[in-house]
């Protein structure tokens, strides 16, 4: 359960992160910022991986978390890389991200198991 503490931690970071890349910029601002696009797209790989490398416990646990359709995402990103649509990503960090963000902190909450312990950097370690 240490492990999935520190998967679920990453998984809330990288989604705020996203959150924040996209919060006030229009896509036609992350077609013309690659530095933000890359950061973008980073963040949603390193969801859908921690997503995908959580424990089958956590994931049976909490089915109401989209597990499965994060780590779809980073595969599209990461194999589809060519092709991403914007429109799409950019509205998924708006619409979808945040609701993400409640769930997974009420799987920590409700798993006390479960709760990553802040470094001094802020980064959870576990």
């Amino acid at each position: 359960m240490r492990r999935d503490a520190l998967l679920l931690a990453e998984m809330i970071d990288a989604a705020e992160q996203a959150i924040a890349l996209v919060a006030g910029r229009g896509i036609d601002n992350l077609e013309r910022d690659r530095t933000a696009r890359d950061a973008l797209l980073w963040n949603f790989m390193v969801l859908g991986e921690a997503a995908a490398t959580a424990s089958d416990e956590i994931r049976r646990a909490h089915p109401d978390v989209p597990w499965r359709l994060a780590a779809a995402l980073r595969n599209r990103i990461v194999h589809g890389y060519w092709s991403i649509d914007l429109d799409i990503v950019h509205s998924t960090a708006t619409d979808v991200l945040p609701g993400l963000v409640e769930q997974l902190r009420a799987v920590i909450a409700n798993n006390g198991d479960v709760r990553p312990e802040p470094a001094a950097g802020g980064t959870p370690q576990v």
